[in-house]
């Protein structure tokens, strides 16, 4: 009999999402004008949060498809620049062609460990920002510790991440349902996931361990908005690869039966004939002294 893992392996949950991520990049791109609508205000706060103005110089940490890192370079315009990194370069290059299409000149992009910002030949930055990327960092402490250390003297720190999952029922819903069709157990002491920061006091100490001063939380709702629980299932399916991470030790026949059993619960949160799904974000902002 197999007994049970006891400790995180984060080498190896490393690996695996680099995996996710160079195997999703296509898919997460395609899914841009979704992501634009469902987080562009509470991007944009962030943006306001981290100081971001014209002339800024910003450094995105886990940019993803780069749809903040534009946002963002909308903003500092041809005086500033923005620097998107990311573990995965296929997603970058997502990223990168963006940026030219948009014409916007003042974007670059690098491969780089989101816990090793210290390896960066850049900086010093005015902002360092972070949409939905700190919370599956296994060494949070580290990488908020990077994000200060490039930052000048007065320069902000602004991450946004999940609340809790009672608040982000779009996601934890699914989640649920595969843990338990999986049998996977409870999140380890200290592993990454969409919920790991979603107390705000949580992620208030999270960001003063990190040396940051005049921290400060803010929630915001941010519902997911699409035509139906179906939708909602595909957007999940082709663009969050953990799911099928979750998934990858059970038959086909399970695997078909946990989508099933999804997209039904999802459809509690169908009405009139539109699809909702409630997310609340949570912003955190601090200071470097």
């Amino acid at each position: 009999m197999n007994q049970p893992t006891t400790q995180f392996d984060a080498g190896r949950y490393k690996q695996t999402t680099l995996a996710q991520w160079n195997e999703a990049a296509e898919a997460w791109y395609r899914w841009s004008p979704l992501l634009n609508r469902w987080l562009g205000a509470a991007t944009e706060r962030m943006l306001d949060l981290a100081g971001v103005t014209r002339g800024s110089r910003v450094l995105d940490v886990a940019a993803g498809a780069g749809e903040q890192s534009l946002a963002a370079a909308r903003r500092v315009g041809p005086a500033g620049h923005v620097l998107a990194t990311d573990l995965s370069p296929a997603i970058l290059e997502y990223a990168r062609r963006a940026a030219e299409l948009e014409g916007l000149d003042n974007v670059t992009t690098l491969a780089v460990d989101g816990e090793q910002l210290e390896t960066l030949d850049a900086g010093p930055f005015d902002a360092v920002i972070s949409r939905v990327g700190l919370i599956y960092f296994p060494d949070q402490q580290r990488a908020l510790t990077g994000m200060r250390s490039r930052l000048r003297p007065g320069g902000k720190v602004a991450a946004m991440v999940y609340s809790t999952a009672e608040r982000n029922g779009f996601f934890s819903v699914p989640v649920s349902i595969i843990r338990r069709r999986a049998q996977l157990p409870p999140p380890l002491p200290g592993q990454p996931g969409p919920f790991s920061l979603g107390q705000p006091e949580v992620l208030e100490e999270a960001f003063r361990r990190a040396g940051l001063v005049d921290v400060r939380v803010e929630a915001l709702d941010a519902p997911v908005r699409l035509g139906s629980a179906g939708e909602c299932l595909q957007f999940e399916q082709e663009s969050f690869g953990a799911l099928h991470q979750m998934l990858s030790g059970v038959s086909d026949a399970e695997k078909d039966a946990a989508w099933e059993e999804i997209e039904t619960a999802l459809q509690a949160y169908e009405t009139d004939g539109r699809f909702e799904g409630p997310c609340e974000m949570l912003i955190a902002v601090g200071t470097r002294p």
